[in-house]
């Protein structure tokens, strides 16, 4: 007998936390991975906008609070086992990396070590280490 299909995320999995990609929604590029609690969950559906738990920060995160790089959420998907959301979103300012990169993923392995691929879209110094 299959197993009923959730329609809301399973938070009890994770302890808590669910893993939650960012894809862009126009180029399909993966751009990011984080996580979020239920309240980050209902904060994002609330305002249309990706926020995410920070587990180094232990709080919330409005991604773009900083930066203002914000994520305009597209489209929403849950995957089989309701344990792992994905988001399609519109990234503003075409950086979702704070290290200014398009995507998180812009280290690629060559065969024998990392080289960084793409363009910074922005300097890190001059966004969060401001005075």
């Amino acid at each position: 007998m299959p197993k009923e299909t959730r329609t809301v995320p399973d938070f009890a999995q994770g302890n808590g936390l669910l893993p939650a990609i960012a894809q862009d929604a126009e180029s399909g590029q993966l751009l990011m991975l984080g996580y979020m609690n239920q309240e980050a969950w209902d904060q994002t559906l609330a305002t249309g906008q990706a926020v995410y738990y920070s587990r180094s920060r232990k709080r919330l995160w409005h991604k773009g609070e900083e930066s203002g790089n914000f994520q305009i959420v597209k489209a929403i998907y849950l995957d089989c086992d309701a344990d792992t959301i994905l988001l399609k979103v519109e990234q503003i300012g075409g950086a979702a990396c704070h290290e200014g990169y398009p995507s998180c993923f812009f280290r690629k392995w060559n065969g024998s070590e990392f080289v960084l691929e793409g363009e910074r879209v922005f300097d890190p110094s001059q966004v969060y280490d401001k005075p």
